[in-house]
Parts: C-alpha cells; sequence; structure tokens
C-alpha cells in the first residue's frame, strides 16, 4: 500500500462522524423548515375558496356588522351585572379594532393569493404619527412580538381567534397573523380559552416541540380584557358555542 494510499485512510470519517452530520443536515433542514413557513403569511377570507391555492393556508375571518350588533352594548352591561348572554360574533367584534382586509384573490390552480391581511395594506397613521390599534399589523413595540387586536370567528362549535402580530429579531421585522381554534375549558375556578390549532402563519405550531405553547402565551394570553369582563368572568358557570354565537351562561 502506498503512502498516499494510507494518507487518505487516515482522513476517512467514522461512522459517528457520518451519522453526526447526517443528524446535524437534518436537523437544519427542520429548523429552516419552520422558519419559512412561519414568515409565509397565511389568508384571511370571507369564505373558503372553493379551489384553493396549494399550500396556502387560510382561515375565515370574523364578522363584525354594526347592523347587527346593535344588542352589544346591552349584552355587554347585562354580562357584567351577572346575567347569562348569547352574543354573536358581529358582536362581539364590534368592541375590537377593525381586522386587516381579506385576500383578494379567491384561489385558483397554480394562482397566487394577495399577501394576507396582515402584509396587504400598511397602516394609515393618526396625526401623532403612531399606527392605530388593530387592522393591519401592530406597528413593532421593539420586543421580540408586538401583538394587534384580535377577530373572532364561531363555527362549528369552536371559537376561532385571529391575531396580528409583529415579529422582530435582529432588526428585522415580519408581520403575520397568529390563527388559535379551539374552545373555553374549565381550568381551576374559572374558563380559559384553549386551543386545539394553533397556526403562525403558514407554520401548524401546535406540531413543533415547544413552540405551539411559546406562540400561544406570546399572543393568546396576552390579549388584554376589559375590566368589566375580566370581573364577571370567574362567575360563569359555562361556556358553549350555538351556531355563530358564544352562550356565557351564570349561575
Amino acid at each position: 500500500m502506498s503512502a498516499k494510499t494510507r494518507d487518505m485512510s487516515a482522513h476517512e470519517p467514522s461512522w459517528a462522524e457520518v451519522i453526526l452530520g447526517a443528524v446535524l443536515s437534518v436537523a437544519l433542514g427542520g429548523v429552516i423548515g419552520v422558519v419559512v413557513l412561519a414568515i409565509r403569511p397565511s389568508a384571511a377570507v370571507k369564505e373558503m375558496p372553493k379551489e384553493p391555492v396549494v399550500g396556502t393556508v387560510y382561515y375565515v375571518q370574523g364578522s363584525r356588522e354594526s347592523a347587527k350588533a346593535k344588542s352589544a352594548a346591552a349584552k355587554r352591561k347585562n354580562f357584567a351585572q351577572g346575567g347569562s348572554v348569547l352574543v354573536t360574533e358581529d358582536e362581539i367584534n364590534s368592541f375590537l379594532p377593525p381586522p386587516p382586509p381579506l385576500a383578494a384573490a379567491k384561489g385558483k390552480p397554480g394562482g397566487k393569493p394577495k399577501a394576507d391581511a396582515v402584509n396587504a395594506k400598511a397602516p394609515e397613521k393618526k396625526a401623532d404619527g403612531k399606527a392605530p390599534a388593530g387592522g393591519a399589523a401592530p406597528a413593532s413595540s421593539g420586543d421580540l412580538v408586538t401583538v394587534g387586536g384580535p377577530n373572532f370567528h364561531l363555527h362549528d362549535g369552536k371559537v376561532q381567534i385571529a391575531v396580528p402580530v409583529t415579529l422582530s429579531l435582529l432588526g428585522l421585522e415580519q408581520s403575520l397573523t397568529v390563527v388559535a381554534d379551539g374552545s373555553f375549558v374549565k381550568k381551576g375556578a374559572g374558563f380559559a380559552f384553549q386551543p386545539d390549532t394553533l397556526w403562525l402563519g403558514s407554520l401548524p405550531a401546535q406540531r413543533v416541540p415547544f413552540v405551539g405553547g411559546f406562540v400561544a402565551q406570546k399572543t393568546i394570553a396576552v390579549l388584554p380584557v376589559p375590566d368589566d369582563i375580566a370581573a364577571a368572568w370567574p362567575k360563569v358557570a359555562d361556556v358553549s358555542v350555538e351556531g355563530n354565537a358564544l352562550k356565557l351562561t351564570m349561575p
């Protein structure tokens, strides 16, 4: 055996090094895949398209027609005073900032829908130069996650909460929507929202270890609750969805 052959053999990687390299490659590919899906916006629509674009994640935006929410204030007052109420998504959303504009494209095979809600239109600025709450993506606060006003959609016995957020990392910002779909369950002395699915952009966050819990804590869990609703909420005996309405039952 020549000296040249011996030198090449001495540098051949061991099986352990080959396996480690493969594992690291798969892990890096997984991380890149998660990031790519997370920064790909979902599309807000009025109803699910009959011919969805492959690879596009859609969610139905909750209604907020003022004509259908004339009883909202009276129901809120009744609930705050300890009464049971049946509130529609129009009534719930009437107290929240306007949601982002709907995606323009219905979805054609091979076509490309307009960027979601959050990226479709930049928020208009107030006289003081600050972006209004809700609507389009919230102006970054400098934190890792800046949360905007939520939008509620009630369907099939479930509650969907769509929250526009702005992610800020290393000087880079990305606007997208977190969409949680679940129900209110009894926890301790009261009821809490528990998501069954949780989308961060186009990423199914609930399927990625630790990511789903982190996203929920930074978005859904930090949504502000009006003082009158927060004071009455612990007294609720049951929470259920009936059609497009949320039934809050008091003792």
